[in-house]
């Protein structure tokens, strides 16, 4: 979770431009492939204001001319944050969960939906973003093997900074602590609601989401 949330940050303050008058913005908004949604209707739906919106709208447009991202350009994004690993696979299903309709491409309005969640939603709204990003398959649970693949993908993005400092076989046995911790029934699978108790039991993750509730 945190890399997630600490890495669309970086990725905001490192994009942030001199301001342009709303003229400008307009004629800027004119040059795209896809245009958002009004800005009134985004700050309705998410939790920034208009002005935060339009410096995010300029951070997305710079990585992103056309006004939409496909997976490739993601991962050229993810790989600028983790020089020392290999974050293509965490890019990979991080992409998955941002493209909520499952087409192919991130608009902003998926990116900006998915930043105000991660950066100032509530707990449950967090939880259950990142739940949706473990259920690799989307059938409503987490089973150990999609846990596996994730976490892994996590290790390979930190490269040397846990390689070969930690065993190889850590990631595995961080996944069997966690899943026999979320998997309150022991019935193979970890839900929704399983996901959610299990976090709010742990400080350690409940700490790292309240680290970017004051991010912007």
């Amino acid at each position: 979770m945190g890399a997630v949330m600490g890495t669309f940050s970086s990725l905001q303050t490192k994009q942030r431009r001199p301001s342009k008058d709303k003229i400008e913005d307009e004629l800027e908004m004119t040059t795209v492939c896809h245009r958002p949604e009004g800005l009134e209707q985004l700050e309705a739906q998410t939790n920034f204001t208009k002005r935060e919106l339009q410096v995010l709208y300029r951070g997305f447009k710079n990585e992103c001319p056309s006004g939409v991202v496909n997976e490739e350009t993601f991962k050229q994004i993810y790989a600028q944050f983790f020089p020392h690993g290999d974050a293509s696979m965490y890019a990979h299903y991080l992409f998955n969960a941002f493209d909520t309709a499952q087409n192919g491409s991130v608009k902003f309005e998926d990116f900006v939906m998915a930043l105000s969640i991660l950066l100032r939603g509530t707990v449950h709204e967090k939880l259950r973003w990142t739940f949706n990003l473990y259920d690799i398959n989307k059938d409503g649970c987490i089973n150990k093997e999609e846990m596996m693949d994730i976490v892994k993908a996590i290790y390979d993005m930190m490269g040397k900074y846990t390689y070969p400092v930690l065993k190889e076989d850590a990631p595995r046995q961080h996944v069997e602590v966690f899943f026999q911790k979320m998997d309150k029934n022991k019935d193979g699978v970890v839900t929704l609601d399983e996901f959610i108790e299990s976090c709010q039991e742990d400080d350690n993750i409940m700490r790292s989401l309240q680290l970017f509730e004051n991010v912007m």
